[in-house]
């Protein structure tokens, strides 16, 4: 190696400095116009920005609404990028002066984005600030701006069984309908046994659509589970909560099986009990992010003797702020609250979009959404989103992209 070095004469380079510099000065000051075909992709699969509109508004139930984004060219979209099932969006709103981003997952087909459109299918989320404000302003002709599909709840072959039981509860079916849409349309290749937990029969979200699916393909199974006490359940309905029990009742018996969630706050908290005791393999367990954690103070990890509110200094880039806020907000919505910008997508801790720097202070982070890294812990980092301030905080933040 030594032998290579010493033949590195530096009176060598020197004597092409002038034919380089003779070469500068006659290449055009612009870069070449052409975009290669892998850029191109790139671009297409991940805008920064998505620019689409209201195309229609469907009541599924009293507190829940479908609608349907189709392009806004004339802002400059002219085709949706196409996702894999179990993706979703990230919409952007200014609420009252308050930039308020929120993740909601696509119920519509892969298939349906290369036809130009997409449909996020939302509940009314008591005291849910976007969800109020989408009841109250979304209507046909709206203009509306998300990111790109994101997200890791989606089948993946190498990871995976290739029988998968689908837990969903609530408005956490819609990841479930993308799913079994692209099975059907043989964009996904796995066999799903979905188990929808819904308060009764009549209120069942995408009841029609699921029983036609599943008629229409073999690898497709949908049993309902209705909670509400007093009210027979229909023929091919279970009564009750989703159990270890019925999860085995409808599980594979002699050959592996991974198992999807999606639901409420207090259904995972539930449902991971349960699922404790049928001692699967952790790869085979996925779990979709649920936006929000609200109350960490009734956690039981939660330390005892914190401040009601306290005090932020935020710095984005070269300007520094000194906000407040209640220390059972996660440090997110504190930011929000008081007017600023800050960089955020999935609010549950997974996606580390809105990575930033603790200089001083402590927070609180609920277990189940610590997704950081062994390095975030001895360089300070946090993800903002799903970290309760304990004290008073100093923190770098990036800038909104």
């Amino acid at each position: 190696m030594a032998k290579h070095f010493n033949n590195l004469k530096g009176i060598k380079f020197l004597k092409m400095l002038p034919d380089r510099q003779a070469r500068f000065k006659e290449a055009p000051a612009e870069a070449p116009a052409f975009t290669d075909n892998a850029t191109a992709l790139a671009k297409a699969l991940h805008p920064k920005r998505q620019f689409l509109k209201v195309a229609d508004v469907k009541v599924m139930a009293e507190d829940t609404r479908s609608f349907t984004l189709v392009p806004d060219e004339s802002k400059g979209t002219k085709a949706l990028a196409y996702f894999g099932a179990g993706k979703y969006l990230t919409v952007f709103e200014t609420i009252e002066g308050m930039p308020v981003t929120r993740a909601y997952s696509i119920s519509s087909s892969p298939k349906d984005s290369l036809e130009g459109k997409y449909v996020l299918t939302i509940k009314l989320v008591e005291g849910g600030l976007m969800s109020q404000y989408i009841f109250d302003n979304w209507e046909v002709g709206t203009q509306v701006e998300v990111a790109a599909p994101a997200g890791n709840f989606e089948y993946q072959p190498l990871r995976d069984a290739k029988k998968v039981i689908c837990l969903a509860g609530g408005s956490g079916i819609t990841p479930f309908v993308s799913m079994a849409n692209a099975i059907a349309d043989g964009d996904e290749d796995f066999e799903m046994t979905l188990l929808y937990g819904s308060r009764n029969y009549e209120n069942i979200l995408f009841r029609e659509e699921l029983d036609e699916l599943q008629k229409k393909c073999d690898k497709i199974k949908v049993v309902h589970v209705l909670s509400d006490k007093g009210v027979k359940a229909p023929k091919g309905c279970e009564k009750g909560f989703i159990t270890a029990e019925l999860i085995k009742k409808y599980a594979p018996k002699d050959e592996a099986y991974s198992v999807f969630l999606c639901g409420p706050q207090q259904m995972y908290e539930f449902v991971d009990k349960e699922l404790e005791k049928l001692e699967l393999p952790k790869k085979y367990i996925r779990h979709e992010m649920f936006g929000e954690f609200h109350n960490p103070q009734n956690q039981a990890d939660y330390p005892a003797g914190i401040p009601e509110t306290v005090r932020i200094t935020v710095t984005i880039q070269d300007k520094t702020y000194i906000i407040k806020g209640k220390s059972t907000d996660s440090v997110m919505q504190i930011i929000e609250q008081n007017g600023l910008s800050a960089p955020a997508r999935c609010r549950s801790g997974e996606c580390g979009f809105c990575h930033s720097h603790l200089i001083s202070g402590k927070v609180y982070v609920p277990k189940h959404l610590e997704y950081r890294r062994l390095a975030d812990y001895k360089f300070g980092c946090i993800h903002p989103c799903c970290s309760f301030p304990l004290t008073d905080l100093e923190i770098n933040v990036p800038p909104a992209k």
